[in-house]
């Protein structure tokens, strides 16, 4: 398993969102309130598995001090060995190196297990913030990272 970062216009990160934009309008049983905004500062990373990328998460800066975790998927087939673990520590890595000391996401009330992955990580539920204040399906998080020494 590589980590790498890729362009928003690399085609297999277009690839993998598109996938997790589908893959959410089928979770979410077409709530009202669901509108997907396209940010144009995310950083990407990629996972790639034999050569193929199969999960991606990207980093947006709100202000110096906070990141945030944008677009986190990884493929069905892919899922259960860890990947998104290790994406999601690669992110913080990422944002830790930027200088944030704070990491927050946003996710949806109708996945349990991305809201799983995220408390089993550290994370604690905040307010929701920002984009998502009026959308009642949407739940926040937020981890502080180490303070460097």
């Amino acid at each position: 398993m590589l980590i790498e970062a890729r362009p928003a216009s690399d085609p297999e990160i277009a690839a993998l969102i598109l996938a997790q934009q589908r893959e959410l309008r089928e979770a979410d049983g077409g709530l009202d309130g669901q509108v997907t905004i396209t940010h144009h500062d995310i950083r990407y990373l990629a996972v790639v598995v034999n050569g193929r990328a199969v999960a991606c998460g990207g980093l947006q800066s709100l202000d110096a001090a906070t990141g945030e975790v944008k677009r986190m998927y990884v493929r069905p087939a892919s899922r259960g060995r860890g990947i998104a673990r290790h994406l999601l520590a690669a992110l913080e890595e990422c944002a830790f190196r930027q200088g944030h000391s704070l990491v927050c996401l946003e996710t949806g009330t109708y996945l349990p297990a991305a809201i799983g992955l995220y408390t089993s990580c550290g994370y604690e539920p905040i307010p929701v913030y920002g984009e998502y204040v009026h959308n009642p399906y949407s739940v926040c998080f937020a981890k502080r990272l180490p303070v460097a020494a």
